[in-house]
């Protein structure tokens, strides 16, 4: 029997559509909010497949999340929320729309979920690390009481001219202030609970077909597998924290069958840390075909064994322990198995 039926909006996203793999495989139905339907057919048509024959996974087209009323349909009968749709840029020339849309996003769906019914118990929002980390000094642990103060008012004041950085956490920061807000105002009856992720990796539901189809939060592992140099210092998004997709899904499929736990709560969903360096140690490890290929640098440098801090004073940390508590194995998925896991999905590509 189904555990009930879970909406995930921007469920043809990377995280979105493991988490819905996942839930499938745990016996919850799916509904996918996408933008087009035909977005999805990637995975009704492939992985997918068979739980969309079988009515277990259906699929619901919102053109525009922001728009009042946009998720009426899709959110009727369901029992449980999962909001990833956000809009991510790399190439901002404009912080207002962007921030825009995750803002009106998030308070569109929530909106919605007030007349979605009795049965609607949990409504989990994926936030993201860049809500939490700000510039206290060194040393430092960031922990779920931490909030990001500096995106919004860069992302205001430099307008047009703001590093994508800042409008991506300025985006994050005002979609998360406006659910916890949206929850003090309007006490629903249903559970809410944020999840912030650091940086995503794992391998994807979809294999990717090309080298453009590899992911932005993945791609440091392609760079590193393919044989690319290593990125200057603090110019590598994959330098830091990390943490794998599969846990991601697995700790927001606890939130939503433990509402009455997670109500109200925070998670900082972080397992691990990455270097180029520590990336191309395991996978030359893993893949002794490619040593030859792969920047072998200076094994070793640059952090610690067990990937958990930078051969750095004063280290700035993510505390990723009370969603740690969430997975079921009480452990994150390993940092070499998630590196070796996300490089086998692109081993076709070399």
């Amino acid at each position: 029997m189904s555990k009930g039926t879970v909406l995930v909006s921007g469920v043809n996203g990377y995280i979105g559509a493991v988490l819905a793999k996942h839930l499938l495989d745990n016996d919850y139905n799916v509904r996918g909010a996408v933008r087009r339907l035909a977005s999805a057919e990637t995975l009704t048509s492939g992985p997918l497949k068979t739980y969309a024959e079988s009515g277990a996974f259906t699929v619901v087209e919102v053109p525009d999340i922001t728009a009042d009323g946009a998720f009426d349909k899709a959110v009727e009968g369901v029992t449980a929320i999962a909001h990833l749709a956000s809009p991510v840029s790399f190439a901002v020339t404009d912080p207002e729309p962007i921030i825009h849309a995750a803002v009106n996003g998030t308070k569109s769906i929530l909106e919605s979920a007030l007349h979605a019914g009795p049965q609607l118990k949990s409504f989990a929002v994926l936030s993201s690390i860049a809500s939490v980390r700000n510039f206290t000094p060194a040393p430092y642990t960031f922990t779920e009481k931490d909030w990001n103060d500096w995106a919004e008012p860069a992302a205001a004041a430099q307008g047009k001219d703001a590093p994508w950085i800042a409008v991506y956490a300025a985006s994050k920061v005002a979609a998360e202030k406006a659910f916890w807000v949206f929850r003090d105002e309007k006490k629903p009856s249903f559970a809410m609970t944020a999840l912030n992720p650091v940086f995503v990796i794992g391998p994807p539901l979809i294999t990717p077909q090309t080298v453009a189809d590899i992911g932005g939060t993945i791609r440091p592992i392609w760079n590193a597998f393919s044989g690319g140099e290593f990125p200057p210092p603090g110019m590598n998004p994959g330098v830091g924290d990390v943490v794998d997709v599969r846990d991601v899904a697995a700790q927001i499929e606890h939130i939503i069958a433990h509402p009455e736990q997670t109500n109200g709560e925070r998670y900082i969903s972080a397992a691990s840390i990455t270097t180029p360096q520590s990336l191309a140690d395991v996978l030359r490890k893993a893949f002794p075909d490619a040593e030859g290929r792969i920047v072998k640098g200076t094994p070793g440098q640059g952090y610690s064994p067990d990937y958990q801090i930078l051969d750095q004073e004063n280290e700035q940390v993510t505390d990723g322990s009370k969603a740690k508590a969430l997975l079921s194995s009480g452990e994150y998925i390993p940092h070499e198995k998630s590196v070796i896991d996300t490089a086998k999905s692109f081993v076709h590509l070399i």
